[in-house]
């Protein structure tokens, strides 16, 4: 297992963007962690979050040109790693959206680098996988190639079937999704905590109940 997965885990935990108690989530259930990468809200947060993502895409292998950053999440992860790649020694261009296209200036509905080669998407977190798959769409449109997804964290959590939005992604556009931590590797990290091991029962029966496989 790659060191960094649980140093991320330390700083959602340190930045309190990952907390435990219990909170409702879009589907419903009572989940006894919660994790909102916008708590991540000043520039040295920000730096060392990307670096994260830098760490994990390189771990990864994938092949890949450029980055885009759907909008609007996306758009800080994508220029933050990327100027956290250009530190590790691999610069490429980035790329990210607009919400609206713009009618005047340069126009379109893009910023940053032209749209070519393969293309890998940063983004928060997956839940719907609508970012997802408008990224893609948008991508494929300009002629370039999605070649993976970057996330911060795989909650492992089956969706209204018995996969989870990171698995329905896997399996409806065949690209990999990359993700710094998931919630396994929570799981690890709070067994070694003694002022956090009271949260490992609940986070372990809502897996137990809610999980997915890999």
């Amino acid at each position: 297992m790659h060191a960094f997965r649980q140093g991320f885990i330390r700083f959602a935990v340190a930045q309190k963007v990952l907390r435990f108690g219990e909170f409702q989530t879009k589907a419903g259930r009572l989940s006894p962690y919660f994790f909102n990468s916008g708590l991540f809200q000043d520039g040295a947060a920000l730096r060392e979050l990307c670096q994260f993502y830098a760490q994990a895409i390189l771990a990864s292998n994938v092949e890949f040109d450029m980055l885009f950053g759907p909008a609007y999440k996306g758009i800080p992860l994508v220029a933050g790693t990327s100027i956290a790649l250009a530190e590790a020694g691999r610069n490429v261009p980035y790329c990210f959206n607009r919400k609206e296209a713009k009618d005047h200036g340069e126009g379109g509905n893009t910023v940053g680098a032209k749209l070519q080669g393969r293309v890998l998407i940063i983004d928060d977190v997956i839940s719907a996988g609508t970012s997802v798959r408008e990224s893609i769409e948008l991508i494929r449109a300009a002629g370039a190639v999605p070649c993976g997804v970057v996330i911060a964290l795989d909650r492992m959590e089956r969706g209204l079937g018995d996969l989870s939005a990171v698995q329905e992604v896997r399996r409806d556009y065949g690209l990999p999704v990359i993700s710094i931590a998931s919630l396994d590797d929570l799981l690890g990290y709070l067994q070694g905590q003694a002022e956090l091991v009271q949260n490992l029962h609940a986070v372990q029966s809502y897996r137990d109940c809610y999980g997915v496989k890999e």
